[in-house]
Order: structure tokens, then sequence, then C-alpha cells
């Protein structure tokens, strides 16, 4: 067992090194170039689309234009679901604790470059989604890969599904239902066990009834958490708004110059704050690691582009908005000089402002957010599973990922945190190929339809062509 754990921290060093964050936002940095920012341009354009796909088509109107199982808006919010996790709470902490306040800056601007990879992202999963045999729209990297980049290509989205179909079970069911054992027990005193199977039950009543299930769910919970969540972040932030413009001012200076050690925090160099703030930026906002396009290629919409603008939204609000009010309540309280680290840092400072509610505020959100990120991960694994052994697993994926759930909530997850974090960044490597591959087809689609010039799935385009 120690030679195995030896081996998958060697893999993790460099999979979660440099090199990858390099390669991350790189590929971003060029898509975003390649797109002539209008992920960034065209935000406002994104919020007006999202709110025009709330309700799904008319059949009528679903005949005319597209099929597609769930609508715009409830792709977007599966998408959210499971992304806007454990990371937007113990992972800006971590980010802040290890690199210093600078640390934030550099989640911001993984997220503004991680707009145009999930806009890439998107465009491609609704370009090249196929129909099963179940009448179900299924894509994603998986799918990308073998329709736009061809048969020859067929191993490497073999390796993202294998990839995403164990990652799953780590970062999207044991590992959350950990933490929400964890922070219920110290907050409430629940026993991990209860929690385990309560989380079982709930989860299992909606994962089993498949995307649709998931969707409507998602569309109605991640808006309420997210913007209750919010609430309470502005409330701190009105406690405590003396100290705003001094948080930004660390922030800022602190992104470009070491930090000293003060009280129990370590200190942090430069490149301390822009590695741990890439990678938690990444590890909250999910771009570029493939999972999200899965959730937007069964949206009911005619035009790749269009989904685009709505997918990147998922990276705004989770990093520039939600990430920014976490990081925000730590820095205008001083709590975060004294050594805390994780989701303990957050309730603290929440706690610091809002005496004897703050710490529950935390394991409520903590609790509400890590259920849905289990709800968002089962779809993207069982669909990674499809692929590779077709419609019949489907069921027996489901019920074993829901099986799984009790178990993280009671183990030791030393090892499969380490395993799970370690396949997680490999999904990232076939789609980021994938995505410099593709890339002309994204920016001749996105050209075409700001030109209107529109080319529809079905119309065939791929990268040889383009």
């Amino acid at each position: 067992m120690d030679a195995l754990i030896s081996i998958f921290e060697a893999i993790n060093g460099v999979v979660w090194g440099p090199l990858m964050l390099i390669l991350l936002l790189g590929v971003g940095l060029y898509l975003q170039l390649g797109l002539k920012l209008i992920p960034i341009r065209k935000l406002g354009m994104g919020f007006k689309l999202m709110w025009q796909g709330r309700t799904p088509k008319t059949a009528a109107a679903k005949k005319a234009e597209a099929e597609g199982e769930i609508s715009p808006f409830n792709a977007l919010m599966t998408a959210l679901s499971a992304t806007i996790g454990t990371g937007n709470i113990a992972g800006v902490a971590t980010a802040i604790a290890l690199g210093g306040p600078g640390a934030v800056f550099w989640m911001w601007i993984t997220a503004l470059v991680g707009m145009a990879t999930k806009f890439a992202e998107a465009v491609l999963a609704v370009r090249y989604r196929e129909t099963d045999s179940l009448g179900y729209h299924i894509g994603g990297p998986m799918f990308y890969i073998k329709n736009g980049l061809g048969k020859k290509w067929l191993w490497l989205g073999g390796a993202f599904a294998f990839f995403g179909a164990v990652a799953a079970f780590g970062i999207g069911n044991t590992v959350q239902s950990n933490s929400v054992a964890d922070a219920l027990d110290s907050t409430f005193g629940i026993p991990h066990w209860l929690t385990g199977i309560t989380i079982m039950v709930l989860a299992g009543a909606v994962i089993l009834g498949g995307i649709k299930r998931i969707a409507k769910v998602a569309g109605k919970l991640v808006p309420i958490m997210g913007i209750a969540y919010i609430v309470a972040g502005l409330a701190v932030l009105v406690v405590n708004a003396d100290q705003i413009g001094e948080a930004f001012g660390l922030i800022f200076y602190y992104a470009f110059n070491p930090m000293a050690a003060a009280g129990g925090f370590a200190g942090a160099a430069v490149m301390a704050a822009i590695r741990f703030g890439v990678a938690r930026g990444i590890f909250s906002n999910e771009a570029g690691l493939g999972s999200a396009p899965i959730a937007h290629a069964a949206a009911q919409t005619k035009n790749p582009v269009r989904q685009g603008l709505i997918a990147m939204l998922g990276t705004f609000i989770d990093t520039i908005v939600v990430c920014t009010i976490t990081a925000l309540v730590i820095l205008t309280s001083t709590v975060w000089i004294g050594g805390e680290a994780g989701a303990s840092l957050t309730a603290l400072s929440f706690d610091a402002a809002l005496p004897g509610f703050g710490n529950q505020i935390v394991s409520i959100a903590l609790a509400v957010f890590a259920f849905t990120t289990i709800l968002g991960w089962s779809f993207y694994g069982e669909k990674c599973c499809q692929f590779l052994f077709g419609v019949r697993s489907i069921m027996v994926y489901r019920v074993l990922f829901v099986l799984a759930i009790p178990l993280g909530a009671i183990a030791q997850l030393g090892f499969i945190w380490l395993m799970a974090d370690t396949f997680n960044a490999m999904m990232a490597i076939p789609n980021l190929i994938a995505l410099a591959l593709l890339s002309p087809v994204v920016f001749k689609l996105t050209k075409d339809y700001f030109d209107g010039k529109e080319v529809l799935p079905g119309e065939e385009l791929d990268h040889d062509q383009a």
C-alpha cells in the first residue's frame, strides 16, 4: 500500500505540477486570444441567453429548433451543481493559507482565461454530440475526440472516459460525502454514518432518475444555494466594510510580491501565490478538465455557440463571484493570519463577523454544495462509463455510485483523495489536446455565428477542413 501511495504521489506531483498549470493556462490563453476575447466581451449576452433559456422549449419549438433533454439554463445549473462545491469554501481558504492573499488574483486570472476554455468545451460538445440507443443526447470530450479528431484518436477519448469514470467516485462522491460528514459532525454533532445514509437516500432518489431529474433538482437548488451563500457573504462584508479596501490591496500587492511570515501564517513566495491560485482556481471552476461539457451536450439547443456563451458563465459565477465572496470574507477578518486552513478557516472567518451563526452557515453551505456536486458528477461518470461499456452499464454505474456515498462518509480518505485528485488532473490532458487540435472548428463556428453564417450540427466540419 505504501508503494502504491508513493507511486500516486509521484504521478500527482507531475500532473498537478507547473507543467500542467502552464498547459491549462496556455491553452486557455490561446483560445481566449483566438476568439478575440469574445468570452469576456460577450459576457452580457451570455447572461441574456441564460435567462432566455430557463424554460424548456414547447413541442413545436423543439421540433423546429433542436433536440435535447434539458433546457440550456438547466444544463448550466447541472454543470454548476458539480462545480460549486468544497473548492469554493475549502479550496479558496487553502489557496490563501498556502499562497497568501496574492493567490486570489491568480484565481481570477485563471477564471478569465478559463471562460474561453469552458466556451470551447461546450461548443465542441454540442457540435459533436450523438444520440444513444435510448434516444438521449450524449457528448463531451470523449465524443468530440472521436467525432472531431477521427477514429485514430479513439484511444484518447477512451483514456478521458476511464479517468472520468474513476475520478467521479472520488472528487464527485466519497470526498464530498466525507466533507459533509466532517462539517455536520463538528458543528451539530451528527454522526458520520447517519450523514452518509441520509445523503445516499436523498441523492439516490435523484440520481436513479437520470439527467432529467438531476437537471430539475439542480435548476431549483443551485440558484437558491448560490444566492443564499452570496447574501451571507455580503452580510459579513457589511460588518467588515472598513476592511474591504485593504483586502483588495493585499490581493493585488501580494500577487507580485512575496509575503513574510506573520503569526501562524508561514509566508508565501510569489511562485506559491501563482501555483496555489491557479491550482485551486482550476479545482474550483473545472475549466479545462472536460467535465462540464458532458452536461452541456444534453441541452435543448441547435447552436453550439449559444450554448458556449451560456457555459462560460459557469466559470465566471463559480470563481469571479462565489470564490471572491469567500476570499473577501477571509481577508477582511484577521483569522487567516492564525495559520488555519481549509473549511475551518472559512467557518472561523464567517463566525468572527457573525458570532454564533458563521459556523452553521458554512456547514450548511458545505453540505448543500457537496450534495449537488454528487448529483452533477454522477452524470459525468455515468456518461464516461457509457462511452466505454454501452447503455447497459448505466444503471449498474448509478447503483454503485449511490452505494459508495456512505462509504466515503465513514472512511479515512487520504489515499482515495490522492487517487481521485490524480485522475481528475489526468482527465485534463486528453481534453486539452483535443481543444488545441479542434480550436480551428471553435474559431470558425464562432466567427460564422457572429457574422450571421451559422454552421449547424449535421453539416460536416472537422479540424482538417477548418
